[in-house]
């Protein structure tokens, strides 16, 4: 088991979502996994494989800049790529954060 969990270690989050999801399929071995795969995304098992990749980097963004930059850098975007702003400010409204960061989310993107 210590090997095991100094290499889950190493990868880091994604590992971890996908552990709590084979635990939760009640199967075992390659089932468990394809199962767990199967659960996490859109498209089946490829999804699966995609969306821990995409838990990887989105823990590593993390980890490396903090939620507001990366809030704040991803609305930008959406705003530049021509999404309307008050349907983004309303669902800016609907995020699960402080209303701090929900200001200054709003702020940036001209609400």
């Amino acid at each position: 088991m210590d090997e095991f969990v100094r290499k889950a270690a190493g990868i880091g989050l994604p590992v971890v979502v996908l552990l709590i999801t084979m635990a939760t399929t009640g199967l075992v071995g390659a089932a468990a996994i394809t199962a767990a795969l199967a659960m996490l995304g859109p498209g089946g098992m490829i999804g699966g494989i995609v969306l821990l990749g995409i838990v990887g980097l989105a823990a590593d963004m993390l980890t490396k800049y903090g939620l507001e930059a990366l809030l704040i850098a991803i609305y930008q975007e959406r705003v530049r790529k021509g999404e309307v702003r008050s349907r983004l400010c309303g669902e800016i409204g609907g995020l699960p954060i402080s209303g701090d960061l929900r200001r200054t989310l709003r702020d940036k993107i001209n609400c």
